[in-house]
């Protein structure tokens, strides 16, 4: 039954949110949710412009500072935001327009900045309409202005502050909005700090200031923060006495030789070392902002690398050098890489990743000499380098075919189904294989699972019911053909636990009553051609939750109606209301909600299947009775058992 109000659905029912009001309603578009990670990316947007300045020249002085009452002030000695009247709003300041209005300010062609981290003017903006309060001071010809806002909205005109000063720049004081973010959300000073350090770092030519009067040991509650050598000083910090192969890094900055249509051109800064002591990391930044999830300028750089090295090994006529492969490299090598474009393209505002395909080409034509050339400088560090990534190429390829000797026994007269994701490790002990409900679950278990020992198979629909099924139409169905040859093990008689690929089987579906269906027919499938499987120990169900609860940075999963009540009449301990959101099944989880939950081993709650001895006569009946070909003893069973059931929590 389809219900339907009696609003007319005209015109005047199209809503217009003006201003602000977008990034209130729906935070997450612009700085990616309203979770810590995104409280603390209100910092950078601010923290971005300033060093905005300093790229372009104008200034040299960035001061953070973090206050106990969770407001946090950022200030720097630059030309200080415009305050004349707007051109196209003449009765609004331009600083007035740039905090109120979305995409206003003086980065969307290169006459203000030839680089800029923040783009699109969007950053200053949204995290005035986030914040209880913002105040911002400008400091320009000898005058200071000011202005106060309250959520986005002026409180009072721009005004001018009596008294002349020396002082240029611009100041902004913000303290985030507990209705967007919680009223237990604060900003930590540790994770302020860290920013604050890696922009001085990125920059050998600014000074970063830091104030902060929260005791938070141990970090610092005054610094000076100055690296003149760049990113080689941070590079030295974060090996700290680990041995390398070079006794000096491989660093440098130079600037692209392409020229740009503005005829600016962009550079690139990198530094490089490697261990083998611990794993290597590669951390990579464009215009002064980490790009996590990399992009080209990081492709660009490892591609300069390998195809020095494999050149140097042409040279030193060392063969062995052609096998190795970036994952090599990465193995050992500790790498930084800045590089500044004009105009860049990141991935979402949150700009966690770079799209500039330029990049790729920029920075590897930037690199490859310099890396030639370096090699060339001290050939014993990097002949003994290059023996040791050979012989890590050839470990590699070593374990490769290992493996592949080990699954063949296997394998050998199947053919996998195309649908399987496996893991790479080769020890059946450690193996897990998760038979999962539909291929949008499985695209969230794949980023979830561990690679190394946790496979998937996703499976389409609801599986055949076995029992009373033919052996025809056994033996041709799709989704049974392909668990048994994911498993590596034939059907019945043919079952022999010694083919088994995989020591757990986890059958991973919705927490509803599609999901439990779909259960009860795989493990009606087990019992019937499997029984081994069961009485090894090895088939278990996951416990993936139906509820996740929130209060204000306070979370917790429910596995059914009852603990999502018990914990709404206990609390979680925060303040404030829960809310309360309901996974329609798996791939309505991300990959973070899903690996905590359910499939990571650490955090995760299995039920394992089992046969009681005693009970085997019993089990047959009622699996029998429930599962077989005769309808009416399912209705008997349902007629009896009715009066137990909840009509409040029925999942209908």
């Amino acid at each position: 039954m389809v219900s339907r109000t009696n609003q007319t659905y005209n015109a005047s029912a199209i809503e217009i949110l003006e201003g602000l009001d977008p990034v209130r309603k729906h935070p997450g578009m612009y700085i990616g949710g309203t979770d810590d990670r995104a409280l603390h990316h209100l910092c950078a947007e601010i923290i971005d412009n300033a060093m905005d300045e300093v790229l372009a020249g104008h200034a040299d002085t960035i001061t953070v500072e973090l206050a106990d009452d969770n407001a946090v002030t950022i200030s720097d000695n630059g030309r200080g935001i415009p305050v004349d009247p707007h051109p196209k709003s003449p009765d609004k300041s331009a600083l007035e327009v740039i905090l109120t209005t979305l995409h206003a300010g003086g980065k969307f062609s290169n006459g203000a900045y030839e680089t800029s981290g923040g783009l699109h003017g969007v950053g200053v903006s949204v995290v005035n309409a986030l914040s209880l309060s913002l105040v911002v001071n400008v400091w320009r010809e000898g005058i200071q202005y000011q202005q106060a806002y309250t959520r986005g909205s002026p409180d009072t005109g721009l005004r001018q502050i009596p008294g002349s000063c020396k002082r240029r720049g611009t100041s902004i004081t913000f303290t985030p909005d507990p209705e967007i973010f919680g009223d237990e959300a604060g900003f930590r000073p540790e994770a302020i700090y860290s920013l604050a350090k890696s922009k001085a770092y990125l920059n050998s030519g600014v000074k970063v200031r830091w104030h902060c009067t929260i005791p938070s040991d141990p970090i610092p509650r005054k610094a000076l923060l100055h690296f003149p050598n760049g990113l080689a000083d941070s590079l030295t910090e974060r090996l700290g006495g680990d041995e390398t192969f070079f006794p000096s890094h491989f660093a440098g900055k130079v600037a692209f030789s392409d020229k740009f249509d503005d005829d600016t051109r962009g550079s690139v800064e990198w530094v490089l070392n490697w261990r083998a002591t611990a794993d290597g990391f590669s951390r990579v930044y464009c215009n002064t902002i980490h790009t996590p999830k990399g992009g080209p300028h990081e492709t660009g750089f490892w591609s300069a690398i390998l195809k020095g090295l494999k050149a140097y090994g042409d040279y030193a006529s060392n063969s062995a050098a052609s096998k190795v492969t970036r994952e090599d490299l990465l193995a050992g090598g500790c790498a930084m890489v800045s590089c500044l474009l004009p105009n860049p393209k990141f991935a979402g505002q949150t700009k966690e990743k770079l799209l500039s395909p330029i990049a790729h080409r920029l920075v590897e034509n930037s690199v490859r000499d310099h890396f030639d050339n370096w090699l060339a400088q001290d050939p014993e560090s990097a002949s003994t380098l290059l023996a040791y990534l050979t012989e890590l190429a050839e470990d590699r390829l070593r374990r490769r075919q290992t493996k592949a000797t080990q699954r063949k026994s296997y394998t050998q007269r199947l053919r996998l189904p195309g649908k399987l994701v496996d893991c790479t490790q080769s020890d059946r002990s450690r193996t897990e294989l998760f038979l999962v409900e539909g291929d949008s679950a499985g695209g969230s278990a794949k980023m979830a699972r561990d690679r190394a020992t946790q496979a998937l198979l996703p499976l389409r629909g609801k599986v055949l019911n076995v029992l009373g099924a033919s052996s025809a139409k056994l033996s041709g169905n799709a989704e049974i053909n392909d668990i048994c040859l994911a498993l590596g093990v034939g059907l019945g008689e043919n079952f022999n636990i010694g083919d088994l690929r995989y020591d757990r089987v986890i059958i991973m579906t919705d927490a509803d009553v599609d999901g439990a269906h779909i259960a009860t027919l795989l493990m009606t499938f087990f019992y019937s051609y499997m029984r081994p499987l069961i009485d090894g120990g090895h088939l278990y169900l996951a416990c993936p939750p139906l509820y996740r609860l929130r209060q204000g940075r306070h979370q917790i999963y429910a596995l059914n109606e009852d603990e999502r009540a018990h914990y709404e009449s206990e609390g979680l301990g925060g303040k404030g209301a829960i809310d309360v959101s309901r996974f329609k099944g798996l791939g309505d989880m991300d990959a973070r909600d899903l690996k905590n939950t359910t499939m990571n081993p650490a955090t995760r709650s299995l039920i394992r299947i089992t046969i009681d001895e005693d009970e085997r006569a019993k089990t047959d009946d009622r699996i029998t009775r429930l599962m077989g070909k005769k309808p009416a003893e399912r209705f008997d069973f349902i007629q009896q058992k009715a009066r137990y059931a909840d009509t409040a929590t029925l999942d209908i």
